[in-house]
């Protein structure tokens, strides 16, 4: 089969095949082997036949490249942008959003009857534990009419996925799997006293340096070093060298930290002293950095331009907005030779590389230090190999002898592809909870609630543990002699299944029940002011609605309050220290939010919702600054920090304005409210928070 001049693998074609019969699919394929193809196809022919047709990814900074990707292929005029702080073309037939929005638009029953299909890219997202209800609301709430193209990393029980997609949708949702990578990869060991060596030379290595023929024992790696011989640890400089001879470059290089990103980039600079690109390359970068310099000002300073004039490059999340751009750009135009990059550069963004290479293999997850799971992992290493490029991608592991007994194990695992199985993390918002009490009665809202996938595991799960309970009743009845044992796990695996059955229900009630408390629904789960309040809001929903309601946002001028929102949807990046000191007024304006941060209102919803709401009162100054018309240089001038916060600035400035835009809807019927928050919401859409990135 062919499209756009290409011959497709067998599994797009497959994919392709049920869509053009009307059927959804979910497609299971390695990063890097072009699952993008079959939504690009679906794209394309809903637009032919003049239909709408729906883009959603997990983060904006996807959904921003899959707009400048379709609007390459299609035309402004057809392509939209909407995520919540940035909305172009809200009604194109060809929609790119993030799914937090299409889940939004659910919610308020907006027209889908002109919708053909809905792309959900990143579909395996639905087991985070913070946003991944969104992914199943989205699935339960779509009309039945509409095709859905889930597209997914690879996961072990992808046929259950399927299984309750279909049940969800009411028609057949089609696996199509595919587990061959277009371009294979190659693992190696990177360590500075052996050079780079695949994983079995590594392993006699090893054994060789210890002066044994087994592995190391892992308590070995506690010993410490013998008095006068200080630890020789692998570099990413290291790295380099062993890279650039072996003829794997291009390389991103993935860390774990902003700090290490920028730090190691600098480092290989003053190491290297030389190009890394041809002559020809070297004209081409000069060219294109001579044009930025005018169009970033002082974002682009010296010394980053002959960072990126070298073919060293950096990028992470709170990377400047333009400067993030401007990487992407220099690097799929192949003159960026070394990246080194935080695990935002693996989500989703086609940019591949020869090589790959990993810094370490344990990552702080939230709660504590954990190995990568092998989805997360290949996330990475998939970026290895070019298809039409490369035979082989490289995969290469920075590591010491060592570390040979921790890092092992996981290595094989990866090699291996155990991947983990997607898992519900379902628990339906506050804002979710109203709306649904708005539009369903509850026999309705039972039914959508037990629609879930977390819901469905657990009858699943009960049926199972109820027939193993029969057997064991069973059993003892035929031998006409009671066995006790079986007997009593008969019972426990009745009360566990009695109290599986029906929990995602009791959830929701439970947060009715908590709204009836607090006031927000009165005894008849009529809506109160709370409750009204609260089906606009999806941001820190509780405390922001209980804000609003003490009438402390009223008593702000238009600056102040820009800054609350900023300092209630952001939080400033460990290490980062403002360079100003809080003025009186401040102080006690923070102290009256701290005591509703603190009221047991907040701290009860914090509790059925097992996630904490925040507020940085350090961010309320620098938010105010922004909204006074400061640049974003200036802005940067109020926090010290030892990596570039540029972009976290400006994705809490999007943030704050979004939840803005949420107050905005509260108030939409008292004009001079309503007036207040649409003339701040122009007033910080400026420079680097217009931009598109």
């Amino acid at each position: 089969m062919q499209y756009r001049g290409l011959t497709l693998d067998p599994f797009q074609a497959e994919a392709i095949g049920h869509l053009q019969r009307g059927e959804s699919v979910l497609v299971s394929a390695p990063t890097g082997t072009g699952k993008t193809i079959i939504a690009d196809w679906i794209v394309e022919e809903a637009l032919r036949a003049g239909k709408q047709v729906i883009y959603t990814a997990p983060i904006k900074a996807l959904s921003n490249q899959k707009y400048r990707d379709y609007v390459r292929m299609y035309g402004e005029d057809k392509v939209g942008l909407v995520t919540g702080d940035l909305v172009i073309h809200r009604d194109a037939p060809c929609r790119v959003m993030t799914t937090e929005i299409l889940r939004n638009m659910l919610l308020a029953e907006e027209s889908f009857d002109n919708l053909a299909a809905v792309i959900l890219d990143e579909v395996h997202f639905l087991d985070d534990r913070e946003r991944g209800t969104c992914w199943e609301e989205v699935l339960i709430y779509l009309p039945p009419t509409v095709q859905t193209v889930g597209l997914s990393a690879t996961i072990a029980n992808l046929q259950d996925f399927a299984d309750w997609m279909t049940s969800v949708r009411g028609h057949k949702v089609n696996v199509v799997l595919e587990e061959k990578r277009a371009v294979p990869l190659d693992f190696f060991y990177a360590c500075r006293d052996t050079g780079l060596m695949d994983p079995a030379a590594f392993k006699k290595a090893v054994a060789r340096k210890r002066g044994r023929n087994e592995e190391p024992h892992p308590r070995d790696r506690d010993r410490a070093p013998r008095r006068g011989r200080p630890v020789r640890r692998t570099r990413d400089t290291h790295c380099f060298h062993m890279m650039e001879q072996n003829g794997m470059m291009p390389y991103l290089y993935f860390v774990f930290s902003r700090k290490d990103a920028e730090l190691y980039a600098r480092s290989l600079y003053e190491e290297v002293e030389r190009s890394l690109l041809s002559p020809e390359q070297q004209e081409r970068a000069n060219a294109r950095l001579r044009q930025a310099v005018t169009e970033l000002g002082a974002a682009l300073d010296p010394e980053l331009r002959a960072l990126y004039a070298r073919g060293i490059a950096f990028h992470h999340a709170g990377l400047h907005v333009q400067l993030k751009a401007l990487v992407e750009e220099l690097y799929e135009a192949k003159l960026i030779q070394v990246l080194y990059c935080t695990s935002t550069f693996a989500l989703g963004i086609n940019m591949p590389a020869r090589s790959v290479v990993f810094d370490g293999l344990m990552k702080f997850n939230g709660r504590n230090v954990a190995p990568l799971s092998t989805r997360q992992f290949m996330q990475k290493a998939g970026r290895a190999g070019r298809r039409g490029m490369d035979e082989v991608g490289h995969v290469v592991i920075r590591a010491d002898i060592d570390d040979y007994a921790e890092t092992a194990p996981l290595v094989e695992m990866y090699r291996q592809g155990k991947y983990e199985s997607v898992r519900s993390s379902f628990s339906l918002s506050w804002n979710s909870v109203v709306n649904l009490l708005a539009t369903h009665d509850e026999r309705q809202i039972r039914a959508i609630v037990e629609k879930s996938f977390l819901s469905w595991h657990l009858s699943r799960s009960v049926e199972q543990q109820l027939q193993r309970a029969d057997a064991l009743e069973q059993d003892p009845g035929e031998k006409k002699r009671g066995n006790g044992r079986d007997l009593k796990e008969a019972r426990r695996l009745r009360r566990r299944a009695e109290r599986d059955e029906g929990r995602v229900w009791e959830q929701f009630q439970s947060k009715v029940g908590f709204l009836q408390r607090i006031g927000y629904l009165d005894e008849k789960q009529g809506f109160n002011a709370g409750a009204r309040v609260l089906q606009n809001l999806q941001i820190a929903e509780i405390f922001t609605t209980e804000l609003f309601l003490a009438g402390l946002l009223d008593e702000l001028d238009t600056p102040t309050l820009f800054g609350v929102l900023c300092a209630i949807v952001a939080d400033l990046p460990r290490g980062a220290q403002p360079n100003f000191r809080p003025t009186k007024e401040d102080r006690e304006l923070v102290r009256k939010i701290i005591g509703h941060l603190g009221s047991a209102v907040v701290k009860g919803a914090d509790e059925h919702s097992e996630v904490e709401t925040t507020f940085c009162p350090d961010l309320l100054p620098i938010g105010r600054a922004w909204a006074e018309g400061k640049s974003l240089n200036e802005v940067l001038f109020m926090v010290a920090h030892v990596t570039d916060l540029s972009g976290d600035l400006v994705s809490c400035f999007r943030r704050a304005k979004d939840l803005a835009g949420q107050l905005k809807e509260v108030v939409r019927d008292v004009s001079e409210l309503r007036e207040r928050y649409t003339s701040m919401m122009k007033l910080v859409t400026r420079d680097e928070v217009e931009v598109v990135g």
